[in-house]
C-alpha cells in the first residue's frame, strides 16, 4: 500500500511547499531570475539523485534515451512556474488561484484521459466536476 501512497504523500507536500515558496517570492525580483535560480537547484537535486538512483549511471547512454517529452515538459514547467509566479502577483489568495487552476486541469485532463486514453467518464465523475465547480461559485461569492 505504501508504494502506492507515497508519491501521492510527495505531491501534496511538495505542492504545499511549492505554493508558499511561489506566493513568497518578492514582487521585486525578476520572475525569470528566479525561476533560473529554482531550475539550477532543480537540476543539482536530479543530478544527484540521478547518481544515487539509478543503476546505469552512463549520462551518455541516458541522454540517447530521451526524447521529445523532456523537452516539453521542460516547457510546461517553465509555463507553470510563471503562471503561478504572475497568478499570485495579480492578487490571487493561495487558497483560491490553485483551486481554481486544480479544478480547471482535473475537467480538461478528464476530457483528455476520454478523447487521448480512450478512458471511460462515469457520471458520478461528471457529478464530481460539477460539485467542484459549485464549491468554485461557494468559495468566490462574498
Amino acid at each position: 500500500m505504501w508504494h502506492y501512497l507515497w508519491p501521492l504523500f510527495l505531491i501534496v507536500c511538495s505542492n504545499v511547499v511549492y505554493n508558499l515558496s511561489t506566493k513568497s517570492t518578492p514582487q521585486s525580483a525578476s520572475p525569470f531570475f528566479s525561476l533560473l535560480i529554482t531550475y539550477l537547484v532543480g537540476a543539482a537535486a536530479s543530478l544527484v539523485l540521478f547518481f544515487f538512483t539509478s543503476q546505469d549511471r552512463n549520462l551518455l547512454q541516458n541522454i540517447a534515451k530521451i526524447n521529445w517529452t523532456s523537452v516539453l515538459l521542460g516547457l510546461a514547467v517553465v509555463g507553470l512556474e510563471t503562471g503561478y509566479l504572475f497568478l499570485y502577483r495579480a492578487g490571487w489568495n493561495i487558497s483560491k488561484g490553485p483551486l481554481t487552476a486544480n479544478i480547471l486541469l482535473s475537467s480538461i485532463l478528464l476530457i483528455v484521459g476520454a478523447l487521448v486514453f480512450h478512458e471511460t467518464i462515469s457520471v458520478k465523475q461528471l457529478l464530481g466536476v460539477a460539485v467542484c465547480f459549485v464549491g468554485l461559485v461557494l468559495i468566490s461569492s462574498k
